[in-house]
């Protein structure tokens, strides 16, 4: 059983328990935090790794709610319409808070105005993988390989509208290539196709492809951001490659509705800031493929909101329509 197998279910065996009961935590209500994917999948393994520490900073019971569909569109939409007394806050990545309010004609939620950061904690990157049977080691082969076939090729995506379909784009325009994104219902079916060789290449996160990275059943050949990453350090950034102005990281942070006290923003970034710092954390978010940093609500909100608007312009020249 792989590392991240083995971390996952002992995250999913074990119901969140709440820390040593304190005079004014037995008065205080759980706190929910929603995630918009599936149980077992990078973003709920993450939550519950931070919310059995939460909750022995907070001395208050941090339940992991899973509100999976979207892309996380229905877990912001909750977050929305949640009431903003910090029982309930958000979990979430680029995707949902920057991405999806720009592909999506009515995505039910506008993060600047509904949403108030409570803090970050990671960033992670991108990456372009090849299945076991396409007979490349390095992004100079793939595409000397995508030309033997006629310089067509299939590359899949786990959404469509999603960052990973703009970067198809952007690598197909770069190298000359008529490469078109195929979309899958999230990571997990992309990554039985890949295994299974039905289809040559993927694009996703570090975080959907290091586990088989590891274990030698695909091969990661190229990563975005602005330097190697700690988990796969023989993998080059598109930068080194020639493919500029993809330097920019994904970012994972914890949203709660608009109007939520400081008091409660200050508290719990706080106990955010501590949890992260400790080493146990440090490196089961390491291990997930996570580039691991603490950044206050304003830091947090001005990283999303840059984020945003690099990718605003690449939507915008990829000339795709919100849906």
């Amino acid at each position: 059983m792989t590392s991240r197998r083995r971390f996952t279910a002992t995250l999913l065996a074990s119901t969140v328990v709440a820390a040593a009961p304190s005079a004014w935590a037995a008065n205080e209500p759980p706190i929910h935090v929603l995630v918009g994917f599936p149980a077992g999948g990078g973003s709920d393994v993450i939550a519950r790794l931070l919310a059995e520490r939460l909750e022995k900073e907070l001395g208050r019971t941090v339940l992991v709610d899973n509100r999976p569909g979207a892309g996380g569109q229905i877990a912001a939409q909750l977050l929305k319409a949640a009431k903003p007394d910090g029982t309930t806050v958000f979990l979430s990545h680029d995707h949902t808070i920057s991405i999806l309010p720009q592909v999506v004609k009515k995505p039910g939620y506008a993060p600047h105005e509904d949403f108030t950061p409570l803090g970050g904690f990671a960033t992670f990157v991108n990456g372009l993988a090849v299945s076991p049977g396409t007979p490349v080691k390095s992004v100079p082969e793939f595409v000397e390989w995508v030309k033997a076939q006629g310089g067509k090729g299939s590359v899949g995506i786990p959404a469509p509208a999603s960052t990973p379909e703009f970067l198809v784009q952007l690598i197909g325009k770069r190298y000359g290539l008529d490469l078109v994104a195929v979309p899958y219902k999230g990571s997990a079916p992309m990554m039985a196709d890949m295994l299974g060789n039905q289809i040559p290449a993927g694009v996703g996160s570090v975080q959907d492809f290091i586990e088989y990275q590891r274990a030698g059943k695909l091969h990661m050949i190229g990563v975005l951001g602005g330097q190697r990453q700690a988990a796969m350090p023989d993998v080059p950034t598109f930068g080194e490659l020639g493919v500029k102005g993809l330097e920019d990281t994904p970012f994972y942070g914890i949203w709660a509705p608009k109007g939520t006290p400081a008091a409660f923003v200050n508290r719990f970034s706080r106990a955010l800031e501590k949890v992260v710092a400790l080493p146990e954390v440090r490196q089961g978010l390491t291990d997930l493929g996570l580039t691991v940093g603490y950044m206050n609500p304003r830091q947090l909100d001005q990283r999303e909101r840059a984020y945003t608007q690099v990718w605003s312009k690449i939507i915008a020249d990829s000339g795709f329509q919100p849906q």
